[in-house]
C-alpha cells in the first residue's frame, strides 16, 4: 500500500511534441497506492508533469511543504493538492479517499535535506547546458543523470542517496500509521 521511491518519471521535455511521458503517470492513475518520492526528477517537465498528474486524479501530499519538490530540488514552484505535517495526517488522507472509493494514487512529495538541496536554477543551468548533447530515447535520462552528476561535483549523487533513504523512513512511518 505504500512504496518509496527517488523521484518519479513524468512529462519529457518536449513531450508535447515527442509524447514522450513515462508510464509511471498512467500507473499512478489507476493504482491504489501511497508513493514517497521527492517528486519527478528535475530533467523532466515539471510543469507539464504537475498538470498531467492533475488531469489524472492524482492526490499530491506536501510533507512539510505546500510546493512541489523537484528531485534535488526542495521547490519548483509549483503547488502540491494539500500539505500534511505528519505520517499520520498522511495516512488519514489514504484513509479518506479509500474509503470514498477515490481511486489512483496519493503521491507524498517529501523534499530532499535541506543540507543537500541544489538550487533548481542552478540545475536548469546544467540541464539547459547539455540538454542538447543527450542521446535520444531512453538513453537521454541515464545520460543526463550522469552528466548532472558530474557537473554539480558529486553534490547530486549525495542528495540522490540522502531522499532515497529519506523517503524510505518516511514511507515506513506513514505504513505504521495505516496499520495502527
Amino acid at each position: 500500500d505504500v512504496f518509496a521511491t527517488g523521484g518519479i518519471g513524468g512529462v519529457h521535455r518536449g513531450g508535447e511534441a515527442s509524447m514522450d511521458v513515462s508510464a509511471d503517470l498512467f500507473e499512478l492513475a489507476h493504482t491504489p497506492v501511497a508513493v514517497v518520492c521527492s517528486g519527478p526528477k528535475v530533467i523532466l517537465d515539471l510543469v507539464r508533469t504537475r498538470e498531467v498528474l492533475e488531469t489524472m486524479g492524482v492526490t499530491l501530499v506536501g510533507y512539510r511543504t505546500d510546493d512541489m519538490p523537484a528531485f534535488w530540488a526542495r521547490h519548483s514552484g509549483l503547488p502540491v493538492d494539500m500539505t500534511a505535517e505528519s505520517p499520520a495526517e498522511i495516512a488519514a488522507v489514504i484513509r479518506a479517499r479509500a474509503a470514498l472509493g477515490v481511486g489512483g494514487a496519493v503521491l507524498v512529495c517529501n523534499p530532499v535535506d535541506a543540507s543537500l538541496a541544489i538550487a533548481i536554477d542552478e540545475i536548469e543551468g546544467w540541464i539547459e547546458s547539455c540538454i542538447g548533447e543527450a542521446p535520444p530515447g531512453a538513453a537521454a535520462t541515464p545520460w543526463l543523470l550522469a552528466e548532472i552528476a558530474r557537473r554539480s561535483g558529486g553534490r547530486s549523487l549525495a542528495a540522490n542517496k540522502r531522499l532515497i533513504i529519506d523517503n524510505a523512513g518516511l514511507a515506513g512511518e506513514i505504513a505504521a500509521s495505516l496499520a495502527g
